[in-house]
């Protein structure tokens, strides 16, 4: 086979190219650290380091979300932690002020204190972020949620909403709970009515009897296997001489109606000594002595079923700076004591979800770290040079280099007139 000479040249600068090309391709990956300089070094492990890469910037979103998290959370369970301090302060002062030897004096003291708690829960309960948003208002975050009234009452503004943020691919925490859940959906121990409203009672000639007002003490019996009924109850006393003695019947009664199995009673000769009804979970005191044939009606109040903490502190506190009898004070009281208790349970059991939540927030956050060492792992294996094989490899192509080279300048010196 015939080869020219410029054939030769050409071969011979081509190889030089090539071995050249592989030396500084292997010097550019020691040099850099790196197994894969371009996509076409490994086409498919390109594809998976693009893959793993895009995981590891959604890794860092979610590091800052679940830092968002934690943080937020962090400031609502202080937040509700000091609400709860505040409450137990109230229920104490509550307390005090059934003392029936207290004065007027002592009673408007007491309510002079209820004043500054109740401005000390309305600051609680606006508390802003760190971005200056209402931590209760739902997702009316500029809205400021408790408003007072000019009656004194509360109205609550923010909405239902709870924020969330996406901490993991397929998971999201509730970084908020609205005011409305917290403060407001608290169980209203006095949502029952007394018919008629104020006894005693002026249509019985005679009459003594005093009713208190209804109070819903145990719900679990409330509204247990035999609940409580739905339309109410009326309460008779009999005729004389068994006056001291009632019945409960269900409304609506008519002639010929039966009282309810458990629905009966007798109260003792001591006028000045308060009786106590309890029935299915509410409670009515009666005092002074009945004639016979009185009779008086509790019945459900469906406008009020729940009744926020600042409202039940408000009223405890109005009743106190007003003259009131001792049936009223110890009505007032006793409502806002057991109102109190149940507002307390709702601030705990959001306390609680909130533990919950923290906790999740920890073990998402040990779980994403892990997948990202993982992670970078798999990318080191992909990606990261093996220096023992890669500086073998640069020894052998440099061996190769100088040869080709030697090679060449033998064979480029060779001619057919050196023979003449």
């Amino acid at each position: 086979m015939r080869i020219s000479t410029i054939q030769a040249f050409n071969n011979g600068v081509q190889g030089l190219q090539k071995n050249y090309a592989n030396a500084i391709r292997t010097q550019e990956q020691i040099s850099t650290g790196n197994r894969i300089l371009t996509p076409a070094d490994d086409p498919v492990a390109s594809v998976r380091l693009l893959q793993l890469e895009q995981q590891q910037s959604v890794l860092g979103q979610y590091k800052e979300n679940l830092t968002a998290a934690k943080n937020g959370l962090a400031q609502e369970e202080v937040t509700l932690n000091s609400v709860n301090t505040v409450l137990q302060r109230v229920r104490e002062l509550a307390v005090q002020a059934g003392n029936g030897a207290l004065s007027q004096a002592d009673r408007e003291s007491i309510a002079a204190e209820l004043g500054e708690r109740e401005n000390e829960l309305l600051g609680l309960m606006n508390t802003r972020n760190a971005r200056g948003e209402y931590l209760f208002a739902g997702f009316q975050g500029k809205t400021q949620p408790f408003v007072r009234q000019a009656d004194g009452s509360y109205s609550y503004q923010g909405d239902e909403g709870q924020r969330k943020l996406q901490i993991a691919s397929s998971l999201s925490v509730p970084i908020s709970d609205n005011g409305k859940k917290t403060f407001e959906n608290v169980i209203n121990a006095g949502r029952l009515q007394l018919t008629p409203a104020a006894p005693p009672f002026t249509a019985t000639p005679g009459s003594t009897l005093q009713v208190s007002a209804p109070l819903v003490q145990d719900e679990v019996a409330f509204s247990g296997v035999t609940p409580f009924p739905n339309n109410g109850v009326e309460v008779v006393f009999d005729v004389a001489p068994n006056q001291n003695n009632y019945a409960i019947y269900g409304l609506p009664r008519t002639v010929g109606d039966t009282p309810l199995p458990d629905g009966s009673g007798t109260l003792d000769a001591d006028p000045d000594k308060a009786d106590s009804l309890v029935f299915r979970g509410v409670t009515l005191k009666f005092s002074g002595v009945p004639v016979g044939g009185e009779t008086v009606q509790l019945s459900v109040d469906p406008t009020q079923q729940k009744r926020g903490i600042l409202d039940t502190i408000a009223q405890l506190k109005t009743s106190l700076q007003g003259p009131a009898s001792g049936f009223q004070i110890g009505d007032a009281v006793a409502v806002a004591i057991t109102n109190l208790d149940h507002g307390m349970t709702t601030v705990d059991s959001v306390r609680g979800e909130i533990g919950a939540r923290l906790n999740v927030i920890e073990t998402t956050q040990t779980d994403n770290d892990d997948v990202g060492l993982v992670n970078k792992s798999v990318q080191a294996e992909l990606r990261e040079l093996d220096y023992a094989e890669a500086l073998s490899r640069l020894a052998f192509q440099t061996v190769i280099l100088e040869a080709a080279q030697q090679s060449y300048v033998k064979i480029s010196g060779l001619n057919l007139f050196n023979k003449l």
